[in-house]
């Protein structure tokens, strides 16, 4: 007999005794949905429903009393015994999450100073994967990407940079473009190089008014390998100007138009509910640092 789904076990334990799908997602930090996925992956392992959803909200029928019972007292268990075993624990680090592309572009080039100011801090980088969801039982902030402001249970989301992106190119393939020629067709000639699929160059293209250009050129699934892609003058990249200021600051990349793509997508920190008291006052002073560091 295969082992049970200990998520769905978690999930399922969680809504039966906060008493509501919703109060569980929240204590769980995930969708309420994701909760209503759980749940019935669980009954599907057991071959048996737990809930009676003949009426307008779902009620525990006895054998789903008798499971949340046994596991609440489980997990209560597991719980007090993990305590014991980290009495002597380290002091805790702060964990930041962060898409690749803020990672590498903007964060780790200014950590040092964060380091510098707060020393007493402890600090660990992790990577956030866009489109996966993000454990906030392990995660006090991450960086996000997103085309509108992601809601997620018991975590407060800000605005930190916008998505808004141009096209850009090395210094060697703007020198082989005719002085000011920057038209679809003239780019086309020089090659575009797309992050994860052609929808930016779409937009872009559109918003030029030119008509319809062959998408050709690499497509790449991160966008740390585009701007590498653009650096080594394999192509013009469409790239987010929020992540791309020091290339262009320090002349590593040119900016071949002021017309912009993706104006509606943004970067975003999250913030979640403190996981112990104690890291209250390191994450509110990451967060602040954060937004006082955007344009540095």
């Amino acid at each position: 007999m295969s082992l049970p789904p200990l998520t769905a076990l978690r999930a399922f334990e969680a809504v039966a005794r906060l008493g509501s799908f919703r109060a569980a997602a929240e204590a769980l930090f995930v969708t309420q949905s994701a909760v209503s996925h759980q749940v019935r992956h669980l009954e599907s392992w057991l071959d048996q429903p737990l809930f009676d959803r003949s009426g307008a909200r779902p009620r525990l029928l006895a054998r789903g009393e008798t499971l949340a019972r046994d596991l609440t007292l489980a997990f209560g268990g597991i719980e007090a015994a993990c305590a014991r075993a980290r009495v002597s624990r380290k002091p805790q680090s702060l964990v930041i999450a962060a898409i690749p592309s803020v990672a590498l572009c903007w964060l780790i080039p200014r950590l040092s100073s964060f380091r510098n100011a707060h020393p007493d801090i402890s600090v660990r980088i992790i990577y956030a994967i866009h489109g996966q969801d993000i454990d906030f039982r392990e995660v006090d902030l991450a960086f996000t990407y997103a085309a509108s402001p992601p809601a997620l249970p018991g975590v407060r989301t800000e605005l930190f940079l916008p998505g808004v992106s141009v096209p850009v190119c090395s210094p060697a393939v703007a020198a082989g473009l005719a002085t000011g020629s920057v038209t679809p067709e003239a780019m086309l000639q020089a090659g575009f190089l797309h992050d994860s699929d052609t929808s930016g160059w779409d937009d872009w293209l559109s918003r030029a008014g030119g008509g319809a250009v062959p998408l050709d050129g690499p497509v790449f699934e991160d966008f740390n390998l585009l701007r590498a892609a653009a650096l080594a003058g394999q192509g013009i990249a469409l790239c987010p100007i929020a992540m791309i200021r020091d290339d262009l600051q320090s002349g590593q990349l040119v900016q071949l138009s002021d017309r912009t793509a993706l104006d509606g997508y943004g970067y975003y920190l999250n913030v979640a509910r403190a996981r112990d008291p104690v890291m209250e006052r390191p994450r509110a002073i990451f967060r602040d640092w954060a937004f006082d560091a955007r344009e540095a």
